[in-house]
């Protein structure tokens, strides 16, 4: 995720945002979580890892929300 953007504007937005911070990671740890489970690593049920995928996301679309938000005009076109 932000592949895209400077890693330094990611980190300071990180340091400067706690919400930011814990989301980024909580979307780390599923993203982690979910990779384990689809290759069998991780043994989950269908309905957990159902539910796994729509935290991740959740938590995607709103780090992208306060990523636009806080990212100049120039940034977004």
């Amino acid at each position: 995720m932000f592949e895209n953007q400077q890693r330094e504007d990611v980190e300071a937005l990180m340091k400067s945002d706690a919400e930011f911070r814990r989301l980024y990671q909580r979307h780390k740890q599923l993203d982690s979580k979910v990779h384990d489970a689809e290759i069998g690593v991780l043994p989950i049920d269908d309905l957990t890892l159902a539910g796994m995928k729509k935290e991740k996301l959740q938590a995607k679309e709103r780090l992208q929300r306060m990523w636009q938000a806080r990212a100049p005009q120039s940034e977004l076109n």
